[in-house]
């Protein structure tokens, strides 16, 4: 039986299992390097109850601030969850500062919910469906944020159609500097309707 159907067979012990979070206190730390910065570390122990193969995908809180999509990542020395400068700034502490953190399992198909308007589309063009699911998992999950992160409903219809029209022309093989050229020419048709 796949594990979306053992997931929602209410409380099996596999579904609390599968929804089991962790909570714990960490420090913010800091890299001190051109790629990564602020992060977490995780205790191994946690970290390794949230690790599937490859799959690292967690929600994860800090503090009271609403849970976001997360990764685990590992250096030689531990486990870790990357803090952008934004939430460092929401989170108002500073490097070396206790935070309380909560994660779970990130059971979700891209780490993010699937925009209505993307949806529509793959639903009605057989041929971006095909392109769009042959895609990596990590390039599925960058286009959904890339509609997700719009607020507005036209901008994230457009944002979409660029995407398919896009995977189409190149034939699956996404290029993103041609997609965001892609993006800004349908925005701009969208400005004038």
């Amino acid at each position: 039986m796949p594990i979306k159907e053992i997931y929602l067979l209410k409380n099996s012990p596999i579904q609390l299992f599968l929804s089991m979070k962790k909570s714990f206190f960490s420090t913010l730390e800091n890299f001190h390097s051109s790629l990564w910065q602020y992060h977490c570390p995780v205790p191994e122990v946690i970290a390794l109850q949230f690790v599937e193969g490859d799959n690292k995908r967690i929600i994860c809180q800090l503090n009271d601030l609403p849970p976001y999509p997360a990764a685990l990542m590992k250096t030689k020395d531990y486990w870790f969850i990357l803090i952008n400068k934004s939430m460092q700034e929401r989170l108002r502490i500073f490097e070396g500062e206790k935070l309380y953190l909560t994660i779970e399992k990130d059971h979700s198909e891209f780490g993010h919910e699937m925009p209505e308007e993307l949806q529509v589309l793959l639903d009605q063009d057989d041929l971006g469906n095909q392109y769009f699911y042959a895609l990596t998992k990590g390039k599925q999950r960058s286009l959904v944020y890339l509609v997700n992160k719009v607020k507005n409903s036209n901008s994230r219809l457009n944002k979409s159609l660029a995407i398919i029209e896009h995977l189409k022309e190149v034939k699956g093989k996404l290029d993103y500097k041609k997609l965001n050229e892609k993006i800004k020419y349908y925005n701009n048709l969208g400005s004038n309707w």
